[in-house]
């Protein structure tokens, strides 16, 4: 009977109506538990004609006045979350071990199971959290949140605080989640790298040591850098400017060789950003921005707000590419020859040991891919152009050289002649199954002339 177990509750010493309801959590939905309480509180006292005595918080030995204090919980939420920009929020608590104890103790002493109801941790947590969402606008959101409140009761004293009306500011810690800009980007000139690359001699810092002590790294001319840029260093500094953050990290849908450009629609990126107070950017704007300042080298377009999701649909999702190549030959071939290897190479399968341009930080293994689609014309008798279609992660120079026979078969050894990659662009990155963006993962709404066809990759080339 819940009368009866309301008095064995009460039973225990002065219990406030929030502690008092919170056993009984799961019976009557749109209660709070402080209302639950307070009834039962109220039964109790009707059917035991006995005077009705409630106890304010301050005196309840269960919370020790900590479920008096979610307003200004709240309100020391509300001012910590004040400059920053958000659209979703979680609230969390850490609760003092001994208040965890006596919620404990409460029901162990009225005979009642140790998890019947709720914890007072998750009532902190949902009655602060509704009054934060009333004050700021923002929806509660359990998975990943645009900021996180933890709250830490120990940071104050509840009974001050009932007195005063306000909880000290370091009681709450504020943690802004990232957030994402997702596009497409456009290399334009050879010679730049999708990411930053320090220095392999100095490490980044410039600097070595001489006969007089520190001095410009020779190798790098002191920049840290073995490129004077990238992608990255040229969309991430926009990109963390427009939205007031403390840095970004750019995820690529795999990468091009330095020496390659990446043209037509572009390659799939996702620029992460750290800590955020602006959420909402102009991507047209910021689009517009960062192309102006590349000056042609780079360009990006398709500018998105994002989820989590699409980083990680950046990395995982198989991808193919479109390569064109320049190819030079040892020596002469005939047209007829070259047009024979072209068509026998076409939909073949290749076995590719890992290249030994690259054996030195990837793994020694053999994969297995697919020439989907395979072009090509001579030039002259020593230089011809060859466009692929090819499985993710196939390699294009590779499959043009034999790369002294580790990859089977290739152009060189079905012609027999030496043959080489002068230069290499890749014209497209596209979803194997399915297209590259989902709306689903996307925060705002396509621009006009966006497309969302079919468009993804992560590569070697």
């Amino acid at each position: 009977m819940i009368t009866e177990d309301a008095r064995a509750l009460l039973a225990t010493g002065g219990v406030c109506d929030s502690c008092l309801g919170r056993p009984f959590a799961d019976r009557s939905f749109g209660l709070t538990n402080a209302e639950r309480g307070r009834a039962l509180r109220t039964t109790v006292a009707l059917a035991d004609d006995e005077d009705f005595d409630p106890t304010p918080p301050t005196d309840c030995w269960v919370c020790e006045g900590y479920c008096g204090t979610f307003d200004p919980i709240a309100d020391a939420v509300v001012e910590a979350l004040e400059g920053v920009d958000f659209a979703t929020y979680q609230v969390g608590t850490q609760v003092p071990p001994l208040v965890e104890e006596n919620d404990r103790l409460l029901r162990e002493d009225a005979g009642l199971e140790p998890d019947v109801g709720e914890s007072l941790k998750r009532e902190v947590n949902r009655e602060v959290g509704r009054r934060v969402g009333a004050r700021t606008g923002a929806e509660v959101d359990f998975d990943r949140p645009d900021v996180l409140a933890v709250v830490d009761l120990e940071g104050f004293d509840p009974r001050e605080a009932l007195e005063t009306g306000s909880v000290t500011g370091h009681a709450v810690d504020v943690q802004i989640n990232p957030a994402f800009v997702y596009g497409r980007y456009r290399k334009l000139e050879r010679d730049i790298p999708q990411t930053e690359w320090p220095c392999r001699e100095c490490g980044g810092s410039g600097i070595q040591l001489g006969d007089d002590g520190e001095e410009p790294c020779d190798y790098c001319g002191g920049s840290g850098y073995m490129y004077d840029t990238s992608v990255e260093q040229t969309v991430r500094p926009h990109v963390v400017a427009a939205m007031d953050g403390d840095e970004g990290t750019f995820h690529g849908a795999g990468r091009e060789d330095v020496d390659a450009r990446m043209l037509e629609e572009g390659r799939p990126f996702v620029l992460e950003v750290k800590r955020p107070h602006e959420r909402d950017p102009d991507p047209a704007e910021l689009e517009a921005k960062i192309n102006e300042a590349a000056d042609g080298s780079v360009e990006v377009e398709g500018l998105r707000l994002a989820t989590y999701e699409m980083v990680e649909r950046v990395k995982e999702h198989d991808a193919s590419k479109h390569y064109r190549a320049d190819v030079e030959f040892s020596e002469p071939v005939d047209e007829k020859r070259f047009d024979e290897a072209i068509a026998e190479l076409d939909g073949t399968t290749l076995a590719q040991e890992t290249p030994q341009r690259v054996d030195h930080r990837r793994a020694a293994l053999t994969r297995e891919r697919t020439v989907y689609d395979l072009e090509g014309e001579l030039r002259s008798s020593t230089e011809a152009e060859v466009r692929l279609h090819g499985e993710g992660g196939l390699y294009v120079k590779e499959f043009v050289s034999g790369d002294d026979g580790r990859t089977e078969p290739s152009l060189a050894g079905t012609l027999g002649v030496d043959a080489e990659v002068t230069a290499l662009d890749v014209t497209g990155v596209e979803g194997e199954d399915e297209p590259f963006e989902r709306e689903e993962y996307f925060l705002d709404e396509p621009r006009d002339g966006d497309d969302d066809s079919d468009d993804d990759g992560s590569d070697r080339n």
